[in-house]
């Protein structure tokens, strides 16, 4: 008995679920497990995607990301410097006033002390005690101790001083009554005056003032 013939035809394909679940059983064969990217690959690349994006005004990327970062350490180190050390005050040699005392004069402190003691050696006392009244206002308003405008008196600056300095407050007015009496009411200076302004003179520079938060407005 001769078998009935088969049509011949294309070869049966699976159907969409089966080739699903083929395509996922052969994705859980260990070297497709393997090569797989694991969940610390995918964030380095994330990371690296978002440095990559990061624009800072004309750069971009990780010259972008280096710029950001050295201006953050710039700024932590300003902040750091104003907390440990405070806002740095004024130079007043530059910004001190012209006029002391009623006169110009824009000399600084230690061409006023030169000045009295070059005067002490001449023997003219008188000048000797201005000077060094002055170098001790000019100093106070450069150390920005006593802030000395063009119509601040000896007087005024003493009282401030004293305030400064409550230590020195008595020496403070014996100066300032030295240097009107030679200035204004045609005094002879003294020895003992001129060293006792020059003393003073230097007591101040080897003190602190009490009064360290704000300056003394003369």
């Amino acid at each position: 008995m001769t078998g009935l013939p088969f049509a011949a035809g294309p070869p049966l394909s699976p159907g969409a679920d089966d080739a699903r679940r083929d395509v996922l059983r052969e994705l859980t064969k260990p070297e497709y497990v393997a090569a797989q990217p694991s969940w610390l690959d995918r964030a380095a690349q994330a990371f690296w995607d978002w440095l990559g994006s990061i624009r800072f005004g004309g750069t971009e990327g990780a010259p972008a990301v280096a710029l950001i970062v050295l201006l953050a350490v710039v700024v932590v180190v300003v902040v750091v410097v104003l907390l440990v050390y405070g806002v740095p005050r004024l130079n007043r040699r530059s910004t001190r006033a012209p006029v002391l005392f009623g006169d110009d004069d824009v000399r600084d402190s230690e061409a006023m002390r030169a000045a009295a003691r070059a005067a002490a050696a001449q023997g003219d006392l008188t000048l000797a005690v201005a000077e060094s009244f002055r170098a001790i206002a000019r100093a106070l308003d450069e150390r920005g101790d006593v802030a000395v405008s063009p119509g601040t008196t000896a007087n005024d600056v003493a009282r401030r001083a004293g305030d400064a300095f409550p230590d020195l407050r008595d020496a403070f007015a014996e100066a300032a009554s030295a240097f009107d009496g030679v200035r204004y009411l045609d005094r002879p200076g003294t020895d003992e005056a001129y060293r006792a302004v020059v003393d003073l003179d230097r007591r101040v520079t080897t003190s602190r003032r009490v009064t360290a938060s704000r300056r003394v407005e003369a």
